[in-house]
């Protein structure tokens, strides 16, 4: 089965297995496992950041960044597409209390000028406005993703308006192989980052919150009564370690067979729509009489694999477990439908 479902899937590779079994651990809970100490140290320095905490997973850093700089009776503003929204329960209301303002932006991406005029006026009836999260890549809005320059200029209104800014870097990565910014330029405009090892990356378990050292002192608190706390959890840290020494680069090759299929389904007589690709998703509008369901038990019986997005939309994934052979037979196929 060549597998499209998710860039989630992804089984270590036999070096990262060695990595991870040839770990020094201990218990992180007493901050005594090494390989999670230097996987922290190496994420927060490579980003500019003060401290990092390693997690079970991307929502779990959400949701306590969240936690970190809200309270009660604050808003959230995002994008409507924002993965805080669509794919984490309600979790800003259930952890933390606070409300969220979403707007309409442009394949996932809001603007500076939404930021500064989503902001609520200090009235009593109101939520005031105290975070503002963007995403990148963005997953519903077919992998998009933000120049620096987007950055800076939202960094900027957040800082007049007073506004923390939290990065949901779920894909961070994939876009930096296309923008050539640093890390560390990125890092420069957050107040916190998450960013996903077991994506893209390849890691099987795993995601880092960064940000200053006195966030990162209230995080961990918020990570162990959200039940995050890890013992031995070195042998995850580990793999972590191993995907940003080797797996970054490559990341480039992912997003090329995206584009691949991108284009391919572009010249489809069943295809509607495809959504702009830039990185490694892609996601298309069927015509009928296909919809999402009969679309991908065709596909099945192929051999293949993807997600429903849709009453009549399909999401493909790739990733590092998909060579180019697959995607020349997944291309074999679409052309045959």
């Amino acid at each position: 089965m060549i597998n499209l479902i998710s860039d989630t899937v992804t089984k270590p590779t036999p070096e990262m297995l060695q990595a991870m079994m040839q770990a020094e651990v201990g218990d992180d809970v007493f901050r005594q496992d090494p390989t999670v100490n230097a996987l922290e140290g190496k994420a927060a320095k490579l980003f500019g950041m003060e401290s990092a905490l390693f997690c079970p997973s991307g929502t779990m850093t959400n949701q306590i960044a969240i936690n970190v700089h809200t309270q009660q009776l604050d808003e959230i503003i995002c994008d409507e597409t924002s993965h805080i929204y669509q794919y984490e329960l309600g979790g800003y209301g259930f952890h933390s209390g606070v409300s969220i303002k979403l707007l309409q932006g442009d394949f996932g991406k809001i603007s500076a000028a939404q930021v500064d005029q989503a902001v609520n006026p200090e009235y009593d009836w109101l939520p005031s406005s105290r975070l503002v999260v963007l995403e990148n890549t963005c997953n519903k809005g077919g992998g998009n993703f933000y120049s620096l320059e987007e950055f800076q200029a939202i960094h900027k209104v957040c800082q007049n308006r007073n506004l923390k800014l939290h990065l949901d870097g779920a894909r961070l990565f994939n876009a930096l192989v296309e923008t050539g910014d640093t890390t560390e330029a990125i890092g420069s405009c957050f107040d916190s980052i998450s960013i996903c090892l077991s994506k893209g990356l390849g890691a099987p378990v795993g995601s880092l919150l960064l940000g200053t050292e006195v966030f990162i002192k209230r995080a961990r608190k918020i990570r162990k009564v959200m039940g995050g706390g890890m013992r031995q959890a070195g042998y995850l840290a580990a793999a972590g370690i191993y995907a940003l020494d080797h797996h970054i680069e490559r990341l480039r090759a992912d997003n090329d067979h995206a584009k691949l299929l991108g284009k391919v389904l572009t010249e489809c007589a069943y295809v509607e729509r495809v959504k702009p690709v830039k990185t490694n998703i892609v996601i298309f509008d069927l015509k009928a009489p296909y919809d999402s369901d009969k679309f991908l038990e065709l596909l099945a019986d192929k051999g293949i694999a993807a997600a429903p997005f849709g009453a009549k939309t399909v999401r493909f994934c790739t990733h590092l477990d998909v060579n180019k052979e697959m995607i020349e037979k997944v291309i074999s196929v679409l052309k045959s439908i």
